[in-house]
C-alpha cells in the first residue's frame, strides 16, 4: 500500500491544536470533541523513551504467553526500537490500553515494550494479552482517542458508531474500520478527498502509533469502511 509516513515534527504543521509537549490525555467521558480525539492521537506519537535490555522480550512470559517486542531484532521486519537509543511513539501491544503516563510507568517496572499481533493471538483474543508487556493496540488506541471507558474491539466499535454513506463525509476523529483493524482520520490532505492523514497503532510501517498520508481508495480496497462515533462533537 502506498502510504506516505510522516516525520513526526512535520505533523505539527497540520495539527496546530496539538502543539503541547504534555503527555497527559483526557480521561473517559460520554462525549469527545473532534479536536480532542486528534490531539490525543498526536500525543501518542510524541512519547520519548529509552529502551533497556529488560524491555526486549522474545519468549514466553511468566504465565506461558509468548511475547514478541517490536525491537529491531523482530523477525517480521516491522521492529523499530533499539536498546539504548531514544525511541519515539508508543509501541503496539496486543490488547494494550495504556495511557502515555501508564506506559512510562510500566517501563520503569521493567515490562516488555510492546507485543506484536500474531495469528495465534488473534485466535485467542483477550486470553492472549500479556500482563507483563505494555503499549497499546489499534482499537485500544482509538478507544483512548474517543475517551471511551474501556477498550472496544474492532468487532464492538460498530455498536457505538454509525456507518457513513461515503468516505467523502469523513471529519476529524472519524474512523476507517475493517474486520481486524481501525484507523483514526485526521483531515484531508487533498481537496478532492483522495488522500487523507490518518493515525493508527499497527504494523505499517512498524509496530507503533504512527501518522500517515494514505490514499483512501487503497483502504477501501482492503475492506475499510467509514464510521462515526455517536458521542463525537465539534
Amino acid at each position: 500500500m502506498p502510504f506516505r509516513f510522516l516525520l513526526l515534527p512535520a505533523i505539527c504543521c497540520f495539527l496546530a491544536s496539538c502543539s503541547s509537549s504534555s503527555l497527559s490525555i483526557p480521561g473517559p467521558a460520554a462525549t469527545v470533541k473532534r479536536s480532542e480525539a486528534v490531539a490525543t492521537a498526536y500525543t501518542y506519537t510524541q512519547i520519548a523513551w529509552t529502551p533497556q535490555e529488560r524491555h526486549r522480550v522474545h519468549r514466553k512470559d511468566l504465565q506461558g504467553m509468548p511475547v514478541e517486542t517490536p525491537d529491531q531484532s523482530l523477525a517480521d521486519g516491522h521492529g523499530w526500537w533499539k536498546t539504548g537509543e531514544v525511541a519515539k511513539g508508543m509501541p503496539y501491544q496486543w490488547g494494550g490500553f495504556d495511557t502515555p503516563q501508564q506506559f512510562l510507568h510500566h517501563l520503569k517496572e521493567g515490562k516488555a515494550a510492546g507485543d506484536i499481533a500474531t495469528d495465534a493471538k488473534r485466535r485467542l483474543g483477550d486470553s492472549a494479552v500479556s500482563t507483563q508487556a505494555c503499549g497499546i493496540d489499534c482499537s485500544g488506541f482509538v478507544s483512548r482517542c474517543l475517551r471511551l471507558p474501556r477498550p472496544y474491539s474492532t468487532a464492538e466499535l460498530p455498536g457505538i458508531c454509525d456507518r457513513l454513506k461515503s468516505c467523502d463525509e469523513l471529519q476529524p476523529g472519524d474512523l476507517l474500520l475493517n474486520d481486524r483493524h481501525v484507523l483514526l482520520f485526521s483531515r484531508w490532505s487533498r481537496s478532492n478527498h483522495t488522500w487523507g492523514y490518518f493515525y493508527e497503532a499497527g504494523p505499517n510501517p512498524v509496530w507503533r502509533v504512527n501518522a500517515a498520508e494514505i490514499p483512501v481508495d487503497s483502504l477501501q480496497a482492503r475492506g475499510y469502511a467509514p464510521w462515526r462515533y455517536r458521542g463525537i462533537r465539534d
